[in-house]
């Protein structure tokens, strides 16, 4: 498994993927919604995966990104929703 989360765009959507050797994919999706705001909106990931942490880095690699980029987040996947509860911590880009 390739350990690089990459950040694909597209537009006002956009995708933190994690791709196994096998091709399959484990994916934070999300949708822009001006500059200031990125919703979190799909976490999916396949079996391959499980018990990995896989997800937890992917919502860790978006809050990073809002960090760095001076954006916030609405997690509305109740994954990343979860993760945000979970981490206190993040509380400075989260957008309720």
């Amino acid at each position: 498994m390739s350990d690089e989360i990459r950040l694909e765009r597209q537009g006002a959507k956009g995708r933190y993927v994690i791709t196994a050797p096998t091709g399959e994919e484990a994916e934070l999706t999300w949708t822009g919604s001006g500059d200031d705001l990125r919703i979190l909106d799909h976490t999916g990931v396949p079996d391959v995966f499980r018990g990995q942490g896989i997800g937890l880095r992917l919502v860790t690699r978006a809050v990073e990104d809002a960090r760095a980029g001076g954006f916030q987040l609405l997690p509305l996947c109740p994954f990343a929703a979860a993760q945000f509860d979970k981490h206190p911590e993040w509380a400075d880009v989260r957008r309720r």
